[in-house]
């Protein structure tokens, strides 16, 4: 698969996780967020795993790896407001990062 593949495979499956987060928002947050800035949400959820170190994590017994999801909420709070993508409450966003990690969980990307 070349680079270009790559690339169309990440479109895709940010689609697939972008409507799942809308369909897993609660009826108040639904009509919130664009469809931008849920994009934007995942980049940089996908930023806050990286550069956290929370990939390089070792998991317990189970197979888990602890994530915490305030934190991923309030760096997501902290970097749209720097990029000027808008001021968000974190509470709203945690629903956007537990949406992205159940959507992670129902396709078995994560445990």
């Amino acid at each position: 698969m070349g680079l270009e593949d790559d690339f169309s495979q990440e479109d895709i499956d940010d689609e697939k996780t972008v409507e799942f987060i809308k369909n897993y928002l609660p009826q108040e947050l639904k009509d919130k967020f664009t469809d931008d800035e849920l994009y934007y949400f995942i980049d940089v959820i996908n930023d806050y795993y990286t550069d956290s170190g929370v990939l390089d994590q070792q998991p317990d017994a189970e197979g888990y790896v602890t994530v915490d999801l305030e934190a991923v909420a309030d760096f997501i709070v902290k970097e749209a407001k720097k990029d000027k993508i808008g001021n968000f409450e974190p509470e709203d966003i945690l629903f956007v990062v537990q949406g992205e990690m159940e959507y992670g969980n129902s396709i078995d990307q994560v445990d």
